[in-house]
């Protein structure tokens, strides 16, 4: 939990890494030098706080060659995220101060503190009166100085030189670990030229055995990518109950008529929307359609309708006519590319108020790209909403269910676990952008529809109900998370409101009691019985009157760990563990996997005594080869850890055998440490071709196909060849090279239920590694193997399965390039 406390200590032991011409030991150092500090104008201050130091005020030598030394975390990417005009002073006691505009107003400000420059505390935010200055006073000065050619606007002030001197250790020791971290299998020619084939000798301790998590390999669902609506969410009808809408932020430019038309005579035209009398006030949108034979209202659906030939597809809708409307008969058809026919029914609709109609269609062929087509033969105005098409085969057969083919392949990874419904969608952008879950239950007219922050629409049809079930489906443990009375810390700023950007001062406190009984409420939708809560009521109303066997919660997602976003989740946490104290709850520790937020994050989770804590992290595949070692240094007596995102992403966002198995090697390092991580899951896990806003993805997909990665595959080895006790072994490589050592990855555990051990051992080096296994109790009988290969770059390798002796692991040999996983089977009897 102390990265950054001890990079101070490391920078002295690494100085003599050649990192740098950078001349370590001078005898005849100044006392004092002076320091300069500043942020770039070009980039508005974006890449944080800069340093400089001069002998003589006059010329200045950078301090890290631009490293950002602390960075604005104020308001959303891009746009936002600025320091300008930064004064960085010290006080009395010797901490450093930064404070910084964090716009042009001059009202709005940011501050941070460091003990050293290096390590900076969490980040505040506040107002002040333009003119005032900072509120903190020191000995610096205002000026201007020429860095690297460029004149800067900042603060000099004059310090020690043992602090600058350890600031360029700092910065050295910076640059020898990005070295390390930007490692790249495209360097390998070079570095590994003349490399010979490796042994390696593997000697398993059984007698050693110790537990690990049992749930370590699980899934983590954000609808992200289109990945619910028009993607898992089997709905074919886009925009079905009119409630797009501009403040969506899709790129498409959304409205309430997108996706629909008004067809007569071969011409289209706008549909028109009203919401005078509303199907539900949660959906107050709905269509008005003077209606008369010879018209019809289409909907393209996600990238057109995908139909298969012989499947039948449930279709409804809600009709209301004004009374002493006739009514009739409206035709339902689904047309090709060329408006062909391929599927007809109809359903009847008369005066009155608001009913659902319903009907069925069979498909008469293959359709990549249908147009779903209303024909009235009656005349008349009608009210429509809620048009939906479904296809009947969803996966299990659940109405308003899952895209079979997508939710098999989410079944096929085995997951132990599946979070829900997001990480930044459970926080929102904004506090009004909550995810709300009682708004994703009970009726589909019913339920209330937001926008995605990711800038599209959630119709919530697919709902904490249809997560729960599709968890129940594939044996898999429920974890939802909420927002711990904070939005996202990137939400955007609201114009005109002062300090409105990030956690925006989080839920107000008077509305914070309301907020935590929607989360014990929560737990009560999922645990309670249906007799005394109306909760659990609504739950066996919906088909399931059992719980669900709610065991975790997660409470937060990435969040600043600043006093408002304490105060609430301690709130949260209280009165969860009062109430439940059988459920675990899952806490958060920043986006990083070093900052203030992650130190600050633990520091608050132990002392509260939260069981569980959610880390993040996003890393070159360079870092996971160097940081196998990174939960053998955990305290065993904090929290437990779940890694609930990560990934090994490369310039371009490739998911490649490169990225697959840098992350195969850091997963036999974490089964290693499963007795503190007790969770794992990739992020994202789904995408839809043409609409990703994230890169890479585990698993790729369109209208008609699904498309695991490289990636994919080496989650699903893991996951479906878990074990529940992990055996120690002794490594011998015959290659004393460190950067040779750390691309072989082993790990060895076993299956408690079936007695089978499993092996799993990755190359990530340009030769094969042979391998022999000693010290198993299984010495006959057979084995499966699978392995995974391929060139670095490959994005379409797949493992190839074959059965083998338990002799053959005597002389195993690892492809170059290769994730192996050999699981023993034992005799035990059903296995």
């Amino acid at each position: 939990m102390k990265h950054l406390t001890h990079l101070a200590a490391l920078c002295v032991c690494l100085t003599s890494l050649p990192v740098s011409a950078h001349v370590q030991e001078v005898m005849n150092e100044p006392d004092s030098v002076y320091l300069f500090s500043y942020a770039t104008v070009k980039d508005a201050g974006r890449s944080g706080l800069k340093l400089a130091w001069s002998p003589d005020a006059d010329r200045w030598f950078s301090i890290g060659n631009g490293y950002g030394y602390v960075k604005c975390d104020y308001g959303t990417w891009g746009a936002e995220k600025r320091m300008l005009n930064p004064h960085l002073t010290r006080d009395a006691k010797g901490v450093w101060h930064c404070a910084w505009q964090l716009n042009e107003s001059g009202k709005e400000w940011g501050q941070a503190t460091s003990p050293d420059l290096m390590k900076w505390n969490p980040q505040t935010y506040y107002l002040q009166t333009p003119g005032e200055g900072t509120g903190i006073r020191g000995s610096e000065t205002r000026k201007k100085a020429v860095v690297d050619g460029v004149v800067e606007q900042g603060y000099m002030q004059k310090v020690a030189w043992e602090e600058v001197d350890r600031l360029l250790k700092f910065v050295d020791y910076r640059a020898y670990r990005d070295q390390l971290h930007n490692e790249r299998t495209e360097q390998d020619g070079q570095r590994f030229a003349g490399l010979a084939p490796v042994s390696l000798q593997l000697t398993v301790r059984e007698e050693e055995a110790k537990p690990i998590s049992d749930k370590l390999m699980g899934i983590f669902f954000e609808d992200i990518n289109y990945g619910a609506d028009g993607g898992l969410y089997a709905e074919l009808v886009q925009n079905r109950d009119f409630e797009y809408s501009s403040q969506d932020g899709a790129p498409q430019g959304f409205d309430s008529g997108y996706a629909w038309s008004i067809w007569e005579n071969g011409q289209s035209s706008a549909v028109q929307v009203a919401t005078e009398h509303p199907l539900h006030a949660n959906n107050p949108h709905y269509v008005v359609w003077q209606a008369k034979p010879g018209m019809s209202l289409r909907n393209t659906g996600f990238d057109g309708i995908t139909l298969k030939k012989g499947e039948k597809y449930d279709f409804s809708l809600f009709a209301s006519m004004p009374e002493g409307s006739k009514g009739g008969k409206i035709v339902v058809r689904l047309l090709d590319a060329q408006g062909k026919e391929v599927a007809q029914s109809s359903v009847k609709v008369k005066a009155g108020d608001w009913k659902k109609q319903t009907a069925v269609l069979t498909a008469q062929a293959d359709v990549e790209a249908a147009v779903l087509s209303l024909e009235p033969e009656l005349t008349g105005e009608l009210h429509l909403d809620m048009i939906s098409l479904f296809p009947q085969k969803t996966f299990k057969g659940h109405k308003n269910g899952l895209r079979a083919d997508l939710a098999q392949t989410l079944a096929d990874l085995h997951p132990r676990f599946m979070r829900f419904p997001g990480g930044c969608v459970a926080h929102g952008n904004g506090i009004d952008n909550i995810y709300r879950w009682k708004n994703s239950v009970g009726p589909l007219e019913a339920r209330k529809p937001m926008r995605n922050l990711w800038g599209y629409h959630q119709t919530l049809g697919l709902g904490y109900f249809e997560y729960f079930q599709f968890c129940e489906d594939i044996g898999a443990e429920p974890l939802p998370v909420l927002a711990a009375g904070v939005p996202c810390q990137n939400s955007a700023c609201i114009p005109g409101k002062p300090l409105s950007g990030g956690q925006q001062g989080g839920i107000p406190m008077e509305e914070m009691d309301a907020y935590v009984q929607d989360i014990l409420d929560l737990i009560e939708y999922a645990n309670g019985d249906p007799k005394t809560n109306k909760w659990a009521k609504m739950r066996a109303e919906a088909g399931h009157p059992k719980p669900f066997n709610l065991k975790y919660i997660g409470i937060g997602n990435e969040d600043l760990i600043t006093p408002i976003f304490e105060e609430r989740f301690e709130m949260i946490f209280k009165a969860i563990q009062e109430k439940y104290p059988e459920i675990t709850v899952i806490g958060t520790v920043g986006p990083f996997y070093e900052g203030s937020d992650y130190e600050a994050g633990w520091k608050f989770a132990t002392r509260l005594q939260v069981p569980m804590v959610d880390e993040h992290y996003y890393n070159t595949p360079g870092w996971f080869i160097n940081n196998q070692d990174y939960y053998d240094r955990y305290d065993r007596s904090k929290p437990k850890v779940y890694l609930g995102e990560y990934a090994a992403h490369l310039p371009g966002r490739p998911n490649n055998i490169e990225t697959a198995l840098a992350e195969a090697l850091y997963l036999t390092s974490v089964e290693r440490n499963g007795d503190v991580v007790s969770m794992t899951s990739y992020a994202p896990l789904l995408a839809k071709e043409g609409h990703t806003q994230w890169n890479p993805d585990l698993i790729y997909f369109n209208n008609k196909e699904v498309k695991p990665t490289v990636g994919y595959y080496t989650q699903q080895l893991y996951g479906q060849n878990a074990g529940d006790m992990y055996l120690p072994a002794d490594r011998r490589i015959d290659n004393s090279r460190q950067d040779v050592q750390r691309r072989i990855g082993t790990s060895v555990v076993r299956d408690s239920k079936t007695g089978d051990v499993i092996v799993k051992l990755v190359n990530l080096l340009p030769v094969p590694v042979k391998t022999q296994l000693n010290g198993l109790t299984l010495q006959e009988g057979q084995a499966t193997l699978h392995v995974l290969f391929g060139n670095p770059t490959d994005q379409q390798a797949r493992p190839v399965k074959k059965e083998i002796s338990v002799a053959d692991l005597s002389q195993y040999e690892m492809p170059a390039y290769s994730l192996n996983v050999i699981r023993i089977h034992s005799e035990k009897e059903g296995n």
